[in-house]
């Protein structure tokens, strides 16, 4: 293997590292939020809004949105925050499936040079 390539492979594992470690932080924010949030409406006292609740799931906390709100059974029936949850789920996955079939079609550097500004 070449300099360049040990670079570059490096490289790639350093960015999956960052975003697995990423996407653990905001999920265990979103299910600490959903925790709390259950916590305070069961105390009677202000709680977090249901968009805040929303944003920790639009920005990759879906997993443990929706793992929260199965666990601890809250906002199971609440609409339309149960459906905004789930279609937030939706698009991330197909957004997921959308980048994993590109990488296995293109390969992992191509599609990293692209996200990169390398490739136009």
């Amino acid at each position: 293997m070449s300099e360049r390539q040990s670079v570059l492979k490096s490289g790639r594992e350093a960015t999956v590292l960052a975003i697995c470690l990423y996407l653990l932080t905001v999920n265990v924010a979103a299910y600490w939020a959903f925790v709390v949030d259950k916590t305070k409406a069961r105390a009677g006292v202000r709680r977090m809004s249901e968009q805040a609740l929303l944003t920790y799931a639009l920005i990759g906390g879906s997993v443990g949105a929706i793992a929260a709100q199965q666990i601890i059974r809250h906002k199971t029936r609440k609409e339309p925050f149960r459906t905004q949850l789930w279609a937030i789920a939706a698009l991330q996955t197909v957004l997921v499936v959308g980048l994993a079939t590109t990488m296995l079609v293109l390969g992992p550097d191509v599609v990293l040079a692209w996200a990169a500004g390398q490739i136009s």
